[in-house]
């Protein structure tokens, strides 16, 4: 359930109910609350709610890396849909990275959300219950009073291709009744959708936006991603730079390294001189081997050389940590394993 109060509030008054519950009611599906843990309401009013489609989500199958605590979820929706998260643990807190999407529909080479397409969209609601369950599911740590601080939406599925769902759950889990997570604390990842970014600069201004290039010219990201024949580098490059100077918050561009395809010297020199002048931050990662895909990634030792020769021409840039690698941390093969593996309707 994806309501606001207003919406809320017309339906109190369908149910016969006084308008305050709204808020009452708001204040727990903010918070990623059923109808039954909702303690201060009526019990006719939880079952009236109860009896409504929610739009929740439960942990289906949790894996915990043994090398760095990293915990990655399948959820499965009311629907019988799969989708995955994955929880890392840094020193700062615990961000948790949702998806938008079951699969996705942009065709990226090196995903394996992609391989099956898109089956739908995301409702807020659903997202938000992907942060309640790992809220219920992990304790805070030491010094924090949330067991999830931040919040990356860079799952399956491309967000802004999802926009209005996607800036719903952005004011759901940032509301001060609900979860209270910081827009500021919040990152959302896209393959450059340019009309769609330009909304975002408009509407929600605070989030840290990261967008994913993986190339420094369209030769090469037209074959990493077919989303460039749309939005081509320089126009992706020229929007990021606008929701910078608009917001005052620097982009993140991801760029993921693949053996003989990207990660020379002459692919840094060109990247750095495109990104000259733009307020941003060049996150390297170190391609995740997909078995169905004939990309291979380079060593982290070629990743922090590539930085090196960013740095050199006054490109911030870091390398990506390795997190998750032993339970298929990378966005989509779980789920494409399980359903492959499993039985229809064997949970």
């Amino acid at each position: 359930m994806s309501m606001d109060i207003p919406a809320l509030e017309a339906l109190m008054h369908d149910l016969g109910e006084p308008r305050f519950r709204a808020k009452q009611v708001f204040s727990w599906l903010a918070r990623g609350e059923r109808p039954e843990g909702m303690t201060n309401l009526p019990g006719p009013l939880r079952e009236k709610l109860a009896s409504l489609p929610f739009g929740g989500a439960r942990i289906y199958k949790k894996f915990v890396s043994l090398k760095d605590e990293t915990i990655k979820y399948l959820y499965e929706l009311e629907d019988g849909n799969l989708v995955e998260g994955v929880l890392m643990r840094y020193h700062y807190g615990n961000t948790l990275c949702i998806s938008t999407q079951i699969g996705c529909k942009m065709g990226c080479a090196f995903c394996a959300s992609t391989l099956d397409g898109c089956v739908r969209d995301l409702e807020a609601g659903e997202m938000l219950g992907f942060v309640a369950c790992a809220r219920r599911d992990v304790l805070p740590q030491e010094g924090h009073e949330r067991s999830v601080t931040n919040v990356v939406l860079m799952g399956s599925g491309e967000p802004l291709d999802n926009y209005d769902n996607t800036l719903a759950f952005l004011r759901l889990v940032s509301a001060k009744d609900g979860m209270n997570i910081s827009p500021r604390n919040i990152s959302l990842s896209t393959c450059g959708l340019v009309e769609k970014m330009e909304r975002l600069a408009r509407e929600a201004p605070h989030v840290t936006l990261s967008v994913s290039l993986h190339a420094p010219n369209d030769a090469i990201r037209n074959e990493l991603m077919p989303v460039n024949r749309a939005y081509g580098v320089a126009r992706v490059i020229e929007a990021a730079r606008r929701y910078a100077e608009a917001t005052g918050r620097r982009v993140v561009f991801e760029y993921a390294l693949a053996e003989g395809v990207n990660s020379e010297q002459r692919h840094a020199v060109e990247l750095a001189g495109r990104l000259r002048g733009v307020n941003c931050h060049v996150n390297l990662i170190p391609l995740n081997p997909v078995k169905e895909r004939r990309l291979a990634g380079v060593a982290r030792e070629r990743a922090h050389r590539f930085a090196g020769w960013l740095a050199e021409r006054g490109i911030s840039a870091t390398v990506r940590r390795e997190m998750g690698t032993d339970i298929e941390g990378a966005c989509g093969q779980l789920r494409r394993r399980v359903l492959q593996d499993e039985p229809e309707g064997d949970a």
